[in-house]
């Protein structure tokens, strides 16, 4: 029987509660529920709104509802209208009267509220662990190919010569922006709701800062109507979670080119590739594409409760029942492509002589030789158009600017000497820069 059958005198629809039940996406919550219902007993009984042996009768039961659901011995019904209904009427079972006196001074709309802020809570800590794990694999990767050199790209043609730690620690700081981002999320997150009712408060004298401290909140949700109604944490993590993926769907696209035959700047593991059916030679790089390709599930996700939030007055409306797909989804989906990308990055072969090659074929020390010519005098704007025109000989005769006899130079101008050779060399042109 619903919570909320007291009212009605005639049973819903099937479909009707079919298609009102949360309880498929909410019952991961199950923990958060009961850990919730634990604290809020505790208070209750500390205010003197339950006696001290309702709150043990419903501490105890909770408890072992929690372990055997830990364990396994335990399922949750699919008859159950929600998690909190299912918890409640198991809670019920074994507390008898005791049990119904939990419910007291809370309403599901702050309970709802509660639980998804303690369980996004758990998930933050996950992501941003993982997220710590691949930077770590990126540091690895700068240490120990720190002076090997590759081109820089511009509109993804070669440009200026870089290092492969330079690249990782592009990427790096890239992840501690989304860490950065979780973690001041979670700020604002943290405050607790239960104590505002279904939107106005409750009427008993309840210790709202004594239930904050039990769950770990940072202090107590200001205003009722607001506690309950509040989706923006849930908004911004959806945010941080986006750009996340934008910046793993980024570098999946380098490491689809990287790994290809025009490119061979890599070579992904043979335990994260896959083959195809039909072409035997076909090595191909399925867990890039798919974090790329999955990148639209969270950005979907976002959009989805922007669309949820944007038209609804205060305080609870059933739309808001949405947030949970949305956002556990989301999490899902950011979850299992971290922990799929950082084994790939992390056993990738690199290619050493290929990037060298490339970049000095790419003639990406050119703006080198300019300087070279510009430190001795010549203006900028004449540098740049002599060595273009270095590098247009260059490719007429398949030489680079390393290998291009002086003669060439002093033909072009009076101000080379022996010593551009050191100053186009690529290792030095990378060094040579301010980092």
């Amino acid at each position: 029987m619903p919570l909320w059958a007291g009212r009605f005198s005639k049973e819903t629809d099937k479909i009707t509660n079919d298609f009102n039940s949360s309880l498929g996406t909410d019952k991961r919550m199950y923990r958060e529920d009961i850990e919730g219902s634990i604290a809020h007993a505790a208070m209750l009984a500390a205010a003197g709104i339950i006696s001290i042996d309702d709150k043990n009768a419903i501490t105890a039961a909770l408890n072992g509802i929690l372990s055997e659901l830990e364990a396994g011995t335990l399922a949750i019904p699919d008859t159950y209208e929600d998690i909190h209904s299912f918890v409640e009427g198991e809670l019920t079972k074994r507390a008898g009267d005791a049990g119904k006196r939990l419910h007291t001074a809370r309403s599901r709309n702050d309970q709802v509220a509660a639980d998804i802020r303690l369980y996004l809570r758990r998930r933050c800590v996950e992501i941003t662990g993982l997220l710590e794990n691949l930077r770590k694999v990126l540091n690895n990767l700068s240490t120990k190919y720190a002076n090997t050199v590759l081109p820089g790209y511009t509109h993804l043609q070669r440009a200026q010569p870089i290092t492969l730690d330079k690249y990782c620690g592009a990427y790096s700081e890239m992840f501690l922006r989304d860490i950065d981002r979780i973690s001041d999320g979670l700020k604002r997150m943290n405050y607790c709701p239960l104590g505002s009712g279904a939107l106005a408060g409750v009427t008993y004298p309840v210790d709202r800062q004594m239930t904050a401290e039990l769950l770990g909140f940072d202090g107590i949700c200001e205003n009722t109507l607001d506690a309950v109604s509040d989706r923006d944490f849930c908004l911004e993590l959806l945010s941080a979670l986006s750009i996340i993926m934008v910046h793993l769907s980024r570098f999946s696209e380098e490491i689809i080119l990287w790994c290809s035959s025009e490119f061979k700047f890599i070579e992904l593991d043979d335990a994260f590739s896959t083959g195809s059916s039909i072409m035997p030679q076909k090595k191909n790089p399925d867990i890039a594409e798919l974090v790329r390709g999955k990148s639209g599930r969270v950005f979907g996700s976002l959009m989805t409760l922007l669309t949820v939030m944007k038209g609804l007055p205060l305080a609870y409306n059933k739309d808001m029942q949405e947030d949970k797909d949305a956002v556990f989804g989301a999490f899902d989906t950011v979850e299992a492509c971290l922990t799929a990308f950082i084994p790939m990055l992390e056993t990738i072969k690199i290619s050493s002589g290929n990037m060298r090659k490339a970049s000095a074929e790419g003639f990406i020390n050119a703006t080198d030789c300019a300087d070279y010519l510009t430190k001795k005098g010549v203006p900028f704007r004449d540098a740049y158009k002599i060595t273009g025109g270095l590098v247009a000989i260059c490719m007429e005769k398949g030489l680079t600017l390393e290998t291009l006899p002086i003669e060439e130079y002093k033909k072009a101008s009076g101000y080379f000497a022996e010593d551009v050779y050191e100053a186009v060399k690529l290792e030095n042109c990378v060094k040579a820069r301010i980092r």
